[in-house]
């Protein structure tokens, strides 16, 4: 794939002190494009679909969003805690403004955390199922695709 300029813009916004302190791509210093390409084919080699694991993350975000910052266990399998602030993000890719509602997923088969967890918010939702964006490693809100399929148990 190619750096569009529609890519180089969101790129350009990811970066630190634009729409968040950290920024979208940790210390990842690869372009936008290769970043995701390498995401979708890491999705596809572990056999998951961005629309399905996007359809599951944001059902747990909204059962865990029922507890009110406290933490919910769903279905004996998940943890959830959310937290919500006031105002909204904007998306980089300059296609969406964001609650800014993060809730933090740990795997507890038969409610016995194993330490294993994810952490989203509704931008990092919009980026996955819309842009196949994971956001650059060591961002603190990647999602890791061998975490995803661990954690959702898919």
């Amino acid at each position: 794939m190619k750096m569009s300029p529609q890519y180089t813009r969101a790129q350009a916004n990811m970066q630190p002190g634009v729409i968040t302190s950290d920024g979208f791509l940790g210390d990842d210093h690869r372009n936008l494009v290769d970043i995701i390409e390498a995401d979708e084919e890491k999705f596809s080699q572990l056999d998951l679909d961005f629309d399905h694991v996007a359809r599951r993350l944001r059902s747990l975000l909204e059962a865990g969003r029922k507890g009110l910052g406290e933490p919910v266990t769903i279905e004996g399998k998940w943890i959830i805690t959310t937290s919500e602030a006031r105002g909204h993000l904007a998306s980089p890719f300059e296609d969406g403004i964001y609650r800014k509602v993060n809730a933090r997923i740990e795997y507890a088969p038969q409610g016995k955390p194993t330490g294993e967890e994810l952490l989203i918010s509704d931008l990092s939702l919009h980026l996955l199922e819309t842009h196949h964006f994971l956001q650059g490693k060591g961002s603190p809100f990647r999602i890791e695709p061998e975490k995803i399929r661990k954690v959702l148990e898919i």
